[in-house]
């Protein structure tokens, strides 16, 4: 009982629903009462709360079951209702992109559009880790401040 906020928090972070949370927390508390011989160290219970917790949110979504739809009647009955109209917000951000200086644009590229780990783009602009994490940050942060604006941006 003493993790039982901790495990909540931990629910409720990765489902955002109160009720479902509640639920999860629950079923876990039961299930590691039936298992509590499993655990060896008692230093090691909010761990293990929290690892029986995410299996169990996780077998949650496994039973759940969302209808489905026939894409082909659906775009025959309304056309327009599967299309999406992004070109403008796709413009907005390549124009925002090319803005930045070629120092923070290059990994950003490399990382987004080329799909290169961190790792890989060090080694190709000759740089260390540190430093491509550090020049991802600043541009994720200038173009947060050019597309959302400065009073929406994070310091």
């Amino acid at each position: 009982m003493p993790f039982r906020a901790d495990v909540f928090r931990f629910v409720y972070w990765l489902c955002r629903d109160r009720a479902l949370a509640e639920d999860v927390v629950q079923e876990t508390l039961l299930r590691a009462w039936r298992s509590i011989d499993a655990l060896d160290d008692e230093k090691a219970a909010r761990p293990w709360l929290l690892t029986i917790a995410r299996r169990e949110l996780a077998r949650v979504f496994e039973r759940k079951r969302l209808p489905l739809v026939d894409i082909d009647a659906a775009n025959e009955a309304e056309p327009d209702a599967l299309a999406t109209d992004d070109r403008h917000e796709v413009e907005e951000m390549r124009r925002a992109i090319l803005k930045l200086d070629v120092v923070h644009r290059e990994p950003l590229v490399l990382q987004v559009l080329l799909g290169y780990s961190t790792e890989e783009i060090a080694r190709h602009l000759d740089i260390s880790v540190a430093a491509v994490l550090t020049r991802l940050f600043r541009a994720r942060q200038v173009l947060r401040q050019q597309l959302v604006g400065t009073e929406g941006a994070r310091p």
